[in-house]
């Protein structure tokens, strides 16, 4: 599986909401979301619109209006965000639970490639489906204050330089580290 950009940007606003409501802000505008997230605020807008049509986000007009999550980040579990904007988890029809299509092979049942997609698919669903956005809200946050950074969206907006990854001097393509991980954020003792 993988995600689109789409999918992406959606789960990093989600996440950015989720902090700012940790944060106490009442509402983030779309034009603040998107620079802080660099997002393209157009893209942006046409999906913070299919966001709320799914019940993940609300929104309050006028001048000092924006978006907020709509349900407590404990309630949003990344598979329910990932299926409404990807659609099935599945990488072969046949194995898909919610979108089922009959598959070329002879003998569906006894299919090796069906068997191996099968746990594929039951993977994928049972972290998305056992993490939800609280917790990877906790998790950012706790790496955020660990390597004593600001806290986004603590404050009202202001005219700032968002920070860059090589103002810190890091490289804006970290290495991948199991360490990393969420698992591992969320347990101490995880080891892969």
């Amino acid at each position: 599986m993988k995600l689109s950009k789409r999918g992406e940007y959606a789960l990093r606003t989600l996440i950015a909401l989720g902090i700012a409501a940790e944060a106490k802000r009442p509402l983030v505008q779309v034009t603040e979301l998107a620079e802080k997230e660099r997002l393209p605020a157009k893209f942006l807008e046409q999906i913070m619109h299919t966001l709320k049509e799914a019940g993940f986000i609300e929104s309050e007009r006028g001048k000092f209006g924006g978006y907020r999550l709509a349900l407590p980040a404990a309630k949003i579990t990344i598979g329910q965000v990932v299926r409404e904007l990807e659609g099935p988890l599945a990488p072969i029809g046949c194995v898909s639970q919610s979108a089922y299509e009959k598959c070329s092979c002879p003998d569906e049942e006894h299919c090796g490639l069906r068997m191996l997609m099968l746990d594929v698919r039951n993977a994928i669903a049972g972290i998305l489906d056992r993490y939800t956005l609280a917790d990877v809200v906790e998790v950012t946050l706790r790496k955020l204050r660990r390597d004593h950074l600001p806290l986004p969206y603590s404050a009202p907006a202001r005219a700032e330089r968002a920070p860059r990854f090589t103002d810190r001097g890091r490289s804006p393509h970290p290495r991948l580290d199991p360490v990393e991980g969420l698992l591992s954020n969320l347990m101490p003792d995880y080891t892969i």
